[in-house]
């Protein structure tokens, strides 16, 4: 059996808390990377426009009179003045506008998503906030709130329990802070942060835990028989 994998847990005040033992879904403690890069070349290839396009000599304009005699000239025989040799010519292999799009089947779509958080919880890159409490958007108090939780200078992916607009208000002018909603994140995004700042909300689907309370001095510190239980 895997064991549970743990993360540290903060008030919303910022004071440290007890260890906080992560649920196990998605945090089976299973890191499938064959899954992980699969997952992550599609994004990339989903971002491309493949717009790019330029002409061959089948639909250049011009070039539909000889430019000079076969023989006698000296010089090597033309057909065309857009032939791609020439300048101002056609061009041989030109892009055309093409569909890079790449789908994955769904259970490999969360055998990623799975995989990289488990990947982050692993390293002890994931953290859990008891909630966000906001009465109104204040980019200053959202980075003083990371730089109580040690989160000021990484790219901190945040997830929330609901489409908190306050938080995105808050953090959308930031150059390293992305906020989702909890589920809609992808095996890229979790990727992208250095650290993964999650609403406990999400995690139980409901209020905070009744035995996740209690700040301690160091969470890191904590004893094991005051870690709180499963989900």
């Amino acid at each position: 059996m895997t064991a549970l994998l743990k993360a540290r847990y903060y008030k919303a005040t910022g004071a440290a808390g007890k260890k906080y033992s992560l649920p196990a879904d998605p945090f089976d403690g299973v890191v499938h990377e064959r899954a992980i890069y699969a997952a992550v070349k599609a994004y990339l290839a989903n971002q491309r426009q493949g717009t790019a396009s330029a002409k061959n000599r089948a639909v250049i304009t011009g070039g539909g009179r000889k430019p000079f005699r076969q023989k006698g000239t000296g010089r090597a025989r033309a057909g065309t003045i857009r032939s791609p040799i020439w300048r101002g010519g056609a061009i041989v292999f030109p892009p055309i506008p093409r569909d890079y799009r790449q789908t994955l089947p769904k259970k490999v779509q969360r055998l990623a998503r799975r995989s990289a958080f488990n990947a982050r919880a692993a390293e002890d890159r994931v953290v859990v906030l008891e909630a966000f409490a906001m009465e109104e958007p204040k980019t200053r108090q959202l980075i003083k709130l990371l730089d109580k939780l040690g989160l000021g200078d990484d790219k901190v992916l945040i997830l929330t329990a609901a489409d908190e607009s306050k938080v995105y208000l808050s953090a959308r002018n930031v150059p390293n802070l992305q906020v989702k909603r909890y589920g809609h994140e992808s095996t890229y995004d979790v990727l992208w942060a250095d650290c993964l700042l999650i609403e406990e909300g999400a995690l139980t689907g409901g209020a905070p835990r009744a035995d996740a309370d209690g700040p301690v001095e160091d969470a890191a510190a904590a004893p094991a028989a005051a870690e709180n239980e499963d989900a």
